[in-house]
């Protein structure tokens, strides 16, 4: 843990510390910080949608499951992107991630009619790490768990994305914002290329 570098090692113990945070008061966070679809009051009783809920729902956790697997994200492609970036430019581009998966899934779920139900989690931000890590390590190699076959960064993370939109086009993985996953890649992606753009110019 001391050998990462200081916005990931941060963002990790944020993290964590907001999830037992939610244990320990019944989830009484969902309400005002995780991100609410902006239909929402139309339902009764259903918390509204609040601009400061496109950061905080990527700090809270439906479970120790859901912590875990963003948490071991962040902890295997955040260190190696905040060295490439520096600590100011890599809490930027997380923090962009997160804002781009937000939005996503708000112009995904405004036109439904369903009842709304709240997004949470860092996966916006890690998928966004996800894409810096192929882009900047194309040909590092990367195991999956399931199954267990190495292949390349920018191979894996082309996959993924794909399966992302697979899934969030047919429906199937319900519970599970694709959408905002492929926001976050998508934000990075802009991102990194204004910023390319920016060292050219």
């Amino acid at each position: 843990m001391n050998r990462l570098p200081p916005v990931t090692r941060t963002l990790l113990l944020i993290n964590v510390a907001v999830f037992i945070l939610q244990l320990a008061t019944g989830n009484a966070l969902l309400g005002p910080f995780a991100l609410w679809p902006t239909g929402s009051v139309q339902y009764k009783g259903a918390p509204e949608f609040q601009i400061w809920q496109l950061l905080t729902y990527g700090f809270l956790h439906g479970n120790l499951a859901h912590l875990f697997f963003n948490m071991f994200a962040l902890y295997m492609f955040g260190g190696d992107i905040e060295r490439l970036l520096g600590a100011q430019r890599f809490l930027i581009y997380y923090l962009v991630c997160v804002v781009g998966a937000a939005v996503a899934q708000l112009l995904v779920t405004s036109g439904s009619d369903m009842p709304p139900v709240p997004t949470v989690g860092a996966s916006g931000g890690v998928f966004g790490l996800l894409l810096a890590f192929g882009m900047a390590y194309p040909h590092r190699k990367l195991m999956l768990l399931f199954p267990p076959i190495p292949m390349p960064a920018w191979l894996f993370v082309t996959l993924y994305g794909l399966l992302e939109l697979y899934l969030g086009v047919t429906g199937s993985g319900a519970g599970v914002a694709h959408f905002a996953h492929l926001g976050g890649m998508a934000a990075g992606y802009v991102l990194l290329r204004l910023w390319t753009r920016g060292r050219r110019a």
